[in-house]
C-alpha cells in the first residue's frame, strides 16, 4: 500500500441547475433504504422526458452512480444523507449531502479492490464532472452525467 497521502477529490461548486425537467430528493438514513430510493428514482425517471440523445444504458450509468455516492455518503458520514438528482435538459445531477463537511470524498489508492473503496473512482469514469463543495453545515458530494452518444 502507498504511504502517500491519497488525494481528494476536486473541491469544486455545485454545478448551476438550468433547464430541469424535474427533482427527486431523499433522506437515507440506513443501507436498507437505498434500494427504496433507487426503485422509487427509476420510476421517476420512466415517467419524465430523458434529455436529449440519453437510452437506458446512460439511466443505468444514472442509477449506478446514484447508488454509490449514496451508500458511500451512508458509511463515511456515519449520519444520514439527503440524496438529491435533478433531471435537466443536458443530463442529470447527483448530489448527495451530510453533515461532517469536515471530512472531504477521499478516494482509495493501492487498495485491493477485494476490499471495496473503488465507488468514487467509478463515479470519476461514469460522469462528465464531478467534485465535492460545503454549502452551509454540510457537504456535498457530487456527479453530473450525461448523455453518452
Amino acid at each position: 500500500m502507498s504511504t502517500d497521502r491519497p488525494e481528494t477529490w476536486a473541491h469544486r461548486p455545485l454545478p448551476t441547475i438550468t433547464g430541469a425537467n424535474g427533482t427527486w430528493t431523499w433522506a437515507i438514513t440506513r443501507p436498507a433504504e437505498l434500494t427504496s430510493a433507487r426503485n422509487d428514482l427509476r420510476r421517476g425517471l420512466a415517467a419524465t422526458p430523458l434529455p436529449q440523445g440519453a437510452d437506458g444504458d446512460d439511466v443505468d450509468r444514472l442509477l449506478l452512480a446514484f447508488e454509490e455516492l449514496a451508500s458511500n455518503g451512508l458509511r463515511h458520514s456515519g449520519a444520514a444523507v439527503r440524496v438529491r438528482v435533478y433531471s435537466c435538459d443536458d443530463g442529470w445531477l447527483v448530489d448527495v449531502s451530510d453533515a461532517r463537511p469536515d471530512r472531504p470524498p477521499v478516494p482509495a489508492v493501492d487498495r485491493d479492490p477485494a476490499f471495496g473503496g473503488l465507488g468514487l473512482h467509478l463515479i470519476a469514469r461514469l460522469s462528465s464532472a464531478f467534485g465535492w463543495a460545503v454549502v452551509g453545515a454540510r457537504k456535498h458530494v457530487w456527479a453530473a452525467l450525461g448523455p453518452t452518444a
